[in-house]
């Protein structure tokens, strides 16, 4: 997968694990996205590693669970939602007990 957002080796980023609104007017859906703190919300991401939409019933949810891992380990923060997300598929509790075996 390809990037659209590069990050400079030289500078500390915090780097956030969020959603990025996609879909028409009044029928959002959401990707969930690797990206630099300081980036907009729709705006330039590191990786997509997975999709929300809060509009079917039950909301679909689908997380590449390796990938959230890594970003994890690698100190990635995810938003209230995200989190939320992460935990509701057993992601955030995976890799808690990731942290504790090292």
């Amino acid at each position: 997968m390809t990037t659209s957002y590069q990050l400079s080796h030289n500078m500390l980023t915090m780097v956030k694990i969020r959603l990025r609104r996609t879909g028409a007017t009044k029928k959002p859906s959401y990707r969930i996205v690797v990206t630099d703190s300081r980036a907009p919300r729709d705006g330039a991401f590191i990786s997509v590693i997975g999709h929300y939409d809060p509009k079917t019933e039950p909301e679909t949810v689908v997380i590449k669970e390796e990938e959230a891992l890594k970003w994890l380990r690698q100190g990635a923060q995810p938003t209230a939602t995200v989190a939320r997300l992460l935990s509701k598929l057993g992601i955030i509790e995976k890799s808690k007990t990731i942290k504790e075996k090292t």
